[in-house]
């Protein structure tokens, strides 16, 4: 804030006070509640219109002018002391301004020893002016500052003010406190130097600066049993990732030598691997009381905070399986950002968004900020336009400490306040650690290159463990020789581990790495219902809510369902998704739908979720389907691509019994998640051996729309399939999207489910399915030409929606030596069935059939695979190769689509 603002923002605080004083119903109850808030408890108290005249004498050496400027320098501080706090360790980074200067007030250094009324500060009463200063000082501008005044909740503004105004930190601890939280961060800094020396150049990337981080963990572990937390689902990029795996998880240090190993193939894994700081880890920890408390670290990729909704959703996944849905306080969700990234990725914003959403809430999450006061090589005023890199957490009207990593006392007591304020409130709650980088963005890196004199000053600064032991041998608690003697016996046990490290290499043999593969994929699954079963669902969920007024579409609608699942009309694609949903829920599957719109559906198709028209009042009619049945959830998400598929692949990573499905609004809306495409879901199980069966939905579907909404990117998702990773698929009629979400719940393993769904297919009579095919048979991933299953001279190869436009085009020209395949999933590609299928024609000719551009859509992936089947040429019908990937006239659509169909019944 300019001092402008503040100005104005100090005037106008100062007149609606003074309003208040002599009349409360003189101003916004909002301004009300605030002033009695912050002067609680404080002389003069506001009188009414008629008590006015009567009001009580002030005391003696007080005007009420000056009163009223004490209560205005306390809010002052409150609002405005971490600008001026002593946070950065290096004393760079220090904020001056004249805001909090007497003057502003009316108060002057004469007034020091003048008594005033304290309002609510530190509990209350009449005190100096100088301690008042002194207690403000020292709560909100020293080693630790706040931001709470944002908040929207005065309780929980009084509940921080209560917990920090003159608390003397110090008598919080123990002295065996103190020691153990020395003794965390001379582990911390051993660790670190014991690499460093060890292993020269390696990327470890550093927790050097910010070792306080260390019994900051500790101390959350520690906490944990008291409040209720079970388990701590944690995240968080490279830096210090190493130390956090050693000291807080306790991973054993000889596995962690062993990773620096050039020969190093750990045994077991299949797929690439990862680097050693993006790898995930489960621990368990006993804690000083006796309890267990399991944490698992999520292994992240490179893109920072990519992992932040995955933790989320596998926070959420682990309340559902504790049965812990209602309070959500048995799950610690724990983040841990860089102060650049904090601000700079989107998906951070995205994630805090989440929240306090229905449907991705996870009883608010503990973020702790390491802050280096850098990213790579790149300052905090090229890096953000707010003074705290925790800018965008304010959005969420929660507590923000900000600590001077040297100060660890500080730093756990904030944690430990963090904790308690998430399992009251149920809120996020951030922790800006403020340190240092000591080496640069790597190891490798050279930092005084672009920050000479940063660097300079980081290299004379002390140790954060020598900082702290200096007060601790103040106070007599310990010698420096005792502090020297623990750090001897941690660098011995570092040794010999290194030791068995290195023998264990000298013996190791040379592997190959094992290849991903799931022969499984293409094998059958009974997925049919019987159709007693089919008729009990479908006329449960078309079942018109007694007591509820629809709107008259909706029960046409239900009208419509019942009728096709009684067998008076066929089956479309919204019907049979219900049924796929009904089946599973009755056979004790959970299902979890989210996305953009997705209860009533894009398309206004899927009305999974019923309204009064009169109360809105909310019916799920799949949440009736039989007694007993698994639970059902259906969200509609915030606008967000990237977190919420993040949030839906981590839940779906730790409740793998669920049948769980994100579906984007449009099918080119992934590109918005692109990041969570290519570094978990494509590649995950390859990188750290965790899988997923995630079903993603995209709409896919050249409608003459534009070039916005037509592509899902077919193409794209074909490119990341490679090792049995990922099944992609096109389903063509409502019964083989039945079968194929059924085999994705029932099929005994996980593999996450790409699915081009239809737009104007919704609702075309052609696109049905009788109940008989639903009750019979099971997915198939080719589909054969109903009315041509042998003999053609022409063989015709498409997916998706263009099959129904060929069928128009043949029976148009009234042609009967063409067949048309569908290939209904592309990855694994059923080779086998397709040969079968061709060899019961006599084709002098196949082709590849797209409506979407030669660049786009499958021709690129499956032209060769037809080709080497084949042993010949394939021809191509479809658009020309194109840089936008439809046309913007529907004019234009309609004359590409007719000589598309012309092209693939040229003569022969």
């Amino acid at each position: 804030m300019d001092s402008a603002a503040l100005a104005y923002s100090s005037s106008l605080v100062e007149e609606y006070y003074a309003r208040w004083v002599q009349d409360p119903g003189s101003v916004d109850s909002s301004w009300s509640a605030l002033f009695q808030d912050s002067t609680r408890g404080a002389l003069p108290q506001p009188t009414t219109g008629r008590e006015a005249g009567s009001r009580a004498q002030l005391p003696e050496g007080r005007s009420l002018a000056k009163q009223r400027g004490v209560y205005e320098l306390i809010f002052a501080y409150r609002t405005l002391g971490h600008f001026v706090a002593n946070l950065d360790p290096l004393g760079f980074n220090r904020f001056v301004f004249d805001e909090l200067e007497l003057e502003r007030f009316g108060l002057s250094t004469e007034d020091l020893e003048t008594e005033f009324d304290s309002a609510s500060l530190a509990g209350g009463g009449v005190r100096s002016l100088r301690n008042i200063l002194e207690i403000l000082r020292a709560t909100f501008c020293g080693t630790l500052a706040v931001e709470f005044m944002h908040m929207q909740s005065f309780a929980q503004r009084r509940w921080i003010a209560e917990r920090l105004e003159g608390t003397a930190l110090a008598k919080v601890f123990s002295g065996e406190e103190r020691r153990r939280i020395l003794q965390a961060i001379l582990r911390a800094e051993e660790f670190e130097s014991f690499l460093h020396t060890r292993y020269v150049g390696q990327k470890r990337f550093s927790l050097e600066g910010n070792e306080t981080l260390i019994p900051m963990l500790e101390a959350v572990v520690e906490a944990c049993p008291l409040h209720g937390v079970d388990r701590i689902v944690m995240g968080m990029a490279h830096r210090g990732r190493l130390n956090v795996l050693a000291n807080v998880l306790q991973q054993d240090f000889k596995t962690i030598f062993d990773e620096f190993s050039e020969n190093y193939f750990p045994e077991g894994v299949l797929g690439d691997g990862d680097v050693r700081y993006h790898l995930g880890f489960e621990a368990v920890r006993k804690t000083s009381s006796g309890v267990v408390v399991t944490i698992g670290l999520a292994p992240n990729p490179s893109h920072l905070e990519m992992v932040d909704p995955v933790v989320e959703g596998k926070a959420r996944a682990w309340e559902r399986r504790l049965g812990d849905t209602a309070e959500r306080r048995k799950v610690l969700p724990l983040l841990i950002h860089g102060d650049a990234s904090f601000m700079g990725q989107g998906i951070v914003q995205e994630t805090l968004n989440l929240s306090q959403l229905q449907g991705y809430r996870t009883g608010g999450t503990v973020h702790v900020v390491i802050n280096n006061q850098i990213g790579f090589t790149t300052l905090p005023q090229d890096a953000r336009s707010t003074h705290h890199c925790t800018g965008v957490a304010r959005m969420l009207g929660i507590p923000i400490f900000h600590v001077n990593g040297d100060d660890p006392i500080s730093a756990v007591f904030a944690i430990r306040l963090a904790l308690e304020y998430r399992q009251l409130f149920q809120r996020d709650v951030v922790v800006d650690l403020f340190g240092y980088r000591r080496h640069g963005h790597n190891e490798g890196d050279e930092p005084s290159f672009t920050q000479p004199t940063l660097y300079q000053e980081i290299a004379a600064h002390p140790k954060i463990s020598e900082v702290f032991l200096d007060r601790l041998i103040a106070s007599g608690e310990m010698t420096r020789e005792e502090a020297q003697s623990y750090r001897k016996a941690f660098v011995a046990q570092l040794a010999a581990d290194m030791a068995q490290s290195r023998q264990s290499e000298t013996q190791a043999k040379s592997k190959l790495r094992e290849r991903l593969s799931c022969p499984r994929l293409l094998e059958s699954v009974q997925t049919a219902v019987p159709g007693e079963e089919l008729l009990a669902i479908g006329r449960s969920i078309t079942q018109e809510p007694a007591g509820f007024t629809l709107n008259p579409k909706i029960a046409r609608m239900l009208q419509d369902r019942r009728a096709a699942i009684e067998g008076r009309a066929p089956i479309l694609w919204p019907l049979a998704e219900a049924l796929a949903f009904g089946s599973l829920l009755k056979e004790g599957v959970p299902v979890r739908l989210s996305g953009q719109d997705s209860r009533r559906g894009t398309f206004s198709q899927r009305h999974g979720v019923l309204y009064d028209i009169h109360s809105r009042e909310r019916y799920v009619p799949l949440e009736h389907v039989s007694p007993g049945q698994a639970i059902f959830c259906i969200y509609n998400s915030p606008l967000s691509e990237n977190a919420v598929l993040g949030f839906d692949f981590g839940y779906s990573l730790d409740y793998p019994e669920a049948l769980i499905l994100w579906e984007a609004q449009y099918g080119d809306f992934a590109n918005g998640a692109q990041g969570v495409i290519d570094q978990y879901l494509a590649s995950s199980e390859s990188k750290w051996g965790t899988v997923s069966n995630l079903v993603v939905l995209l709409p896919h579907g050249y409608e003459g729309q534009g070039p916005e909404h037509s592509t899902a990117r077919i193409e794209r998702f074909l490119l990341l399939c490679a090792e049995d990773n990922l099944v992609i698929a096109q389903c063509s009629t409502p019964a083989n999207y039945f079968h194929i979400l059924r085999r994705q719940a029932l099929r005994g393993f996980v593999k996450p489910l790409v699915l081009f769904t239809p737009k104007s297919l919704l609702r075309n009579p052609r696109c049905s399915s009788p109940i008989a095919d639903f009750s019979e048979g099971g997915f198939e991933e080719i589909l054969p030409d109903p009315l041509r299953p042998e003999g053609a001279r022409r063989v015709l190869l498409c997916s998706g929606k263009i099959y129904y436009d060929l069928v128009a085009h043949r029976e148009k020209l009234g042609e009967v030596e063409t067949a048309i395949l569908r290939v209904e999933q592309f990855y694994p590609f059923h080779q086998g069935k397709l040969s079968r299928l061709l060899s019961a024609h006599r084709a002098e000719e196949v082709i590849w059939c797209q409506e979407e551009p030669e660049n786009m859509g499958g021709w690129f992936y499956i032209e060769r695979r037809l080709r080497a089947l084949l042993g010949r040429e394939i021809r191509y019908v479809g658009r020309e190769a194109a840089a936008s990937t439809a046309a913007g006239s529907l004019g234009v659509h309609r004359l590409e689509q007719e000589r598309i169909c012309r092209q693939a019944f040229g003569a022969l």
